[in-house]
């Protein structure tokens, strides 16, 4: 089986105008999605991100904070899901909750050896 990242992009904004009952809803969507991914076998593993990070660029290691709040978009999320191919991830992240209040799914597949060669 191939692993894939699953990463979610939330819109900032959007996130911030939800209820505290909007919230729980979402949350509570993820873990009977990822309830549903784990019982076939999919989920590897999965969070939910903070906010605010670190940043380190360059050569010189310079560290900013991060994400900027002029970004749009923030990864909320992430999880590690495996399958066969792509085709299988990617009919699994049409069901992810995150699309429920406007989200987007990106979906990267896992460098492994053999794609080194």
């Amino acid at each position: 089986m191939k692993q894939f990242l699953l990463l979610l992009h939330e819109d900032i904004q959007k996130m911030s105008k939800l209820s505290q009952k909007e919230m729980q809803e979402i949350a509570n969507a993820h873990m009977v999605w990822a309830g549903k991914l784990a019982e076939k076998g999919h989920l590897i593993s999965g969070d939910g991100l903070h906010e605010k990070g670190v940043m380190i660029t360059g050569k010189d290691c310079i560290i900013k904070d991060g994400p900027y709040l002029e970004s749009k978009e923030i990864i909320g999320g992430y999880y590690l899901l495996q399958a066969g191919d792509m085709e299988t991830v990617v009919e699994l992240a049409k069901e992810c909750p995150t699309h429920l209040f406007g989200g987007t799914t990106e979906i990267r597949p896992i460098m492994e050896m053999e794609d080194y060669e």
